[in-house]
C-alpha cells in the first residue's frame, strides 16, 4: 500500500493512494463515524507487522483529495530522528576516492531538512557546490534495540524515495560533514511511504535525472552495507523509533565524483527527479 502526507486549504492529512485518486483518511475516517487511527503514529501501534490492518481503510466509503488541489509534505512528516549513510556503494567510493568503510558511515539531518515531492529546495546563498544523491529511505515501523540482522526488516514500516542534497563545499570545509548536508530543505522526501510487505530493498532500480537527463542508475543490491546490516549496526548504539528515517546511501553518477573540469554544479532552476523501482518519483526545482 502506498502512504503519502500532503497539505490541502492548508491542513496536514494523511492519504492512501489507490486506483481511484488519494483517499483522504481523516476525512474518510470522520464521515464514516470510524474509529480508526488517523495519523501514522497510531497505525505503527496498530499494523506491527500485520500490514493487512490497512485494508480496513479501503472498506470504507471514501473521501478523495484531487491531486491538483494538494500539495505533497514529506512522506514522513515529523520523524525523531534523520539518519544517513554515507559510502555504501563500492563504485560511489572509488568515483569520490575515498576509503573503503568498513562498518557503516553515519551522519544525520534533522526535520527542518525535509520537503516534499514538488517542492523547491531553497539554495544558501554563500555555498556554490550543490549535489544530488538518490537514496532508497527505510521508515521504521517499530522500537528497534540490538536487533539482529536476521530480524532487523521486521521492524521496517515501509520504504520511501529520497535526495541527500549536499553543499559539497560547505561539506568538506571541515573534517565533519554535517553543514553541507543539512540545510533547509536538504533532505526531499517521498511522495510515498509503500508499505515493506511490497517491497524488497536488496533489488530495487535506482535513478537520478537532472533536467531530464540520466546522471545515476544502479541497483539497491549493490549496497556494501544492506538495509538489514543497517538497522542491526544502528540498533547496537541507537534506539530507532517508529517513524525514524534511514537514507541508506547513494551509488556512483554524483557530481563530486567527476574530474574537477567536468564539474558542473547544480543551479537554480534545475531539476532533480529520483525513481526507485515500485516506490515512485520524487522531483524538486532548485531556487
Amino acid at each position: 500500500m502506498k502512504l503519502l502526507h500532503f497539505f490541502e486549504d492548508n491542513q496536514l492529512y494523511l492519504g492512501i493512494q489507490t486506483q481511484k485518486g488519494i483517499l483522504n483518511v481523516n476525512k474518510t475516517v470522520a464521515a464514516n463515524n470510524s474509529s480508526l487511527p488517523t495519523t501514522l503514529e497510531d497505525i505503527f501501534i496498530q499494523v506491527q507487522n500485520d500490514f493487512s490492518y490497512l485494508d480496513q481503510y479501503l472498506d470504507l466509503s471514501p473521501v478523495f483529495s484531487q491531486a491538483e488541489n494538494i500539495t505533497f509534505a514529506p512522506s514522513v512528516p515529523n520523524p525523531e530522528k534523520i539518519l544517513c549513510i554515507g559510502l555504501n556503494y563500492d563504485s560511489h567510493i572509488k568515483e569520490v576516492k575515498l576509503e573503503h568503510p568498513k562498518v557503516p558511515t553515519i551522519f544525520s539531518k534533522y526535520n527542518t531538512c525535509l520537503t516534499g515531492h514538488k517542492s523547491k529546495i531553497h539554495l544558501p546563498k554563500d555555498a556554490q557546490k550543490f549535489d544530488y544523491e538518490a537514496e532508497l529511505v527505510i521508515i521504521m515501523g517499530k522500537t528497534a534495540h540490538n536487533v539482529s540482522k536476521a530480524d532487523a526488516l521486521s521492524y521496517v514500516f515501509g520504504y520511501s524515495v529520497g535526495n541527500d542534497f549536499s553543499a559539497r563545499d560547505l561539506q568538506m570545509q571541515t573534517g565533519q560533514w554535517l553543514l553541507g548536508k543539512a540545510c533547509d530543505d536538504f533532505a526531499p522526501l517521498g511522495p510515498y511511504i509503500v508499505t515493506a510487505n511490497e517491497a524488497n530493498p536488496d533489488h530495487l532500480d535506482i535513478k537520478c535525472e537532472v533536467n531530464g537527463i540520466l546522471r545515476q542508475h544502479s541497483n539497491t543490491q549493490n549496497m556494501i552495507f544492506d538495509c538489514a546490516a543497517i538497522i542491526s549496526y544502528l540498533s547496537q548504539y541507537i534506539t530507532l523509533k517508529p517513524g525514524d528515517i534511514i537514507y541508506t546511501g547513494t551509488p556512483e553518477g554524483v557530481i563530486l565524483g567527476e574530474p574537477e573540469n567536468r564539474q558542473q554544479w547544480l543551479k537554480a532552476g534545475d531539476q532533480i527527479t529520483v525513481t526507485i523501482e515500485g516506490l515512485g518519483t520524487l522531483s524538486n526545482t532548485l531556487c
